[in-house]
């Protein structure tokens, strides 16, 4: 089984991938940036970081196996602990491990799980398809003082025999201003016609609108009594995930099962792979999906996992 695959393949979903009894990859957002001595200009991404502390199982990197595999989730669990064995043993033997397009990991003199992220892959979907670039400084002061010099050099002067010739500019200027004054009484009046035209027009509509509406009046004297409905919409970003049903229609018999036992369940579509995913509740914040998963798993279902995907 190849671990760093799942673990890959799910980061591009989600901040946090936890390895059950090992640690979490965790990701964090960074905008676009300009290096200043390289003049290299590098696309938004996320930033990949390793906590060793968080090592309790959420169910994401158990279920995403069991569904890629076709296999039963604690089969999956039993996989994922044989194999963070056997790299724990590797690496107090020293070795390094290398996840591919993830980093590599390796024990310092304290015992402590050192990680080194790779940077041949950015995981920020909203950055699909871009790359660093480089472009050349532009040197603004040079292109100003060398202006300078040839204005120094060659100074505009104006002849008398040049200057002699401005009579006829001047009677051009005066017939443009005349014209000009001309075309704007004229389009003001036109304007103003207009506008009359339109506003009898205006008024002779509404009285015969008027006409007809007094016309048409009429009474309903048993009118229907108000509906009032109310519909419970749930929104947020955070599902609590039930299961994933190849039938839909074993996907509406959970549904109705889980509504029978006073839980908010819905449906929320298609996975791409196809499977027909049932959720508890959604919710807002992370901090009441949290809340919510520890009493679903305490009280109904251990197997229930957190999901973060938009809907909209």
């Amino acid at each position: 089984m190849q671990l760093e695959t799942y673990i890959s393949d799910l980061l591009y979903r989600y901040d946090c991938v936890t390895v059950p009894e090992f640690g979490a990859f965790l990701t964090n957002r960074v905008s676009a940036k300009v290096h200043e001595t390289t003049h290299t200009f590098y696309p938004p991404k996320k930033v990949l970081s390793f906590n060793e502390q968080l090592q309790n199982n959420d169910g994401l990197l158990g279920n995403y196996i069991a569904e890629v595999e076709k296999i039963p989730y604690e089969v999956a669990i039993t996989k994922i602990a044989k194999q963070v064995k056997s790299i724990k043993s590797y690496l107090i033997e020293g070795e390094t491990i290398q996840f591919e397009h993830i980093g590599e990991l390796i024990l310092n003199a304290d015992g402590k799980i050192v990680f080194d992220p790779s940077s041949h892959i950015n995981y920020l979907t909203d950055a699909f398809g871009l790359s660093h670039f480089s472009s050349t400084d532009i040197k603004r002061e040079v292109y100003k003082e060398t202006a300078e010099v040839i204005v120094e050099k060659a100074p505009i002067a104006f002849t008398p025999e040049k200057r002699s010739n401005n009579g006829w500019i001047k009677y051009a200027a005066a017939a443009v201003i005349v014209l000009g004054l001309g075309g704007y009484f004229g389009y003001n009046y036109y304007n103003n016609s207009i506008e009359s035209h339109n506003q009898l027009a205006q008024e002779e509509a509404n009285a015969q609108l008027d006409a007809k509406v007094q016309e048409a009046t009429f009474v309903i004297s048993n009118p229907l009594p108000a509906a009032t409905l109310t519909v419970e919409k749930q929104s947020g970003n955070y599902h609590i995930v039930a299961g994933a049903f190849r039938i839909e229609a074993n996907s509406d018999k959970k549904v109705k099962q889980l509504r029978a036992k006073g839980y908010k369940a819905r449906k929320i579509g298609a996975n791409r792979y196809g499977l027909h995913e049932v959720v508890y509740a959604s919710f807002e914040t992370r901090v009441e999906a949290q809340r919510e998963l520890y009493k679903v798993r305490r009280e109904h279902n251990r197997d229930a996992w957190l999901l973060i995907k938009n809907l909209d």
